[in-house]
């Protein structure tokens, strides 16, 4: 399981070192596709075989399944760690995440996300309020 939140930097060659924590699950390699909020998406092999097959029990007669699916399959890039850990990441999928130096992995349980550091920091502003709200929802204080 990925958790966690790690501030890393993206070397010249467009690389970014991975937590030493998630490096057991991704030894055998990853996917790096486009993820939701312009992050990017690492899934270890094995989860990327589950994800996938999600994704294909999309409708292809819905045009918003085919669209993502273009985007999800179309942007996906086989990776393997390098012996320092390090994770190259294409550059069409660094443009689309706005990734140039100071970058933001995060641990999201089943995946990983690497964000532009600055956009993490709203992304993650936010969802923090969403979470404190969601809370006294879930608890029955809200109600």
């Amino acid at each position: 399981m990925f958790l966690g939140e790690y501030s890393h930097s993206l070397d010249e060659k467009g690389r970014v070192v991975m937590p030493s924590k998630f490096r057991a699950d991704l030894a055998v390699g990853c996917v790096v596709t486009k993820g939701q909020e312009r992050c990017l998406y690492v899934f270890a092999h094995d989860r990327w075989d589950a994800e996938a097959a999600d994704v294909m029990k999309l409708p292809r007669t819905d045009r918003r399944a085919r669209d993502f699916s273009r985007s999800f399959f179309g942007s996906a890039s086989d990776q393997t760690l390098d012996r320092s850990g390090r994770c190259q990441i294409p550059e069409p999928l660094r443009q689309y995440a706005g990734l140039t130096k100071d970058v933001t992995v995060v641990g999201v349980a089943d995946h990983i996300e690497i964000w532009d550091t600055e956009t993490w920091h709203g992304i993650a502003a936010v969802a923090d309020d969403y979470f404190a709200d969601i809370q006294e929802v879930l608890s029955g204080e809200g109600v």
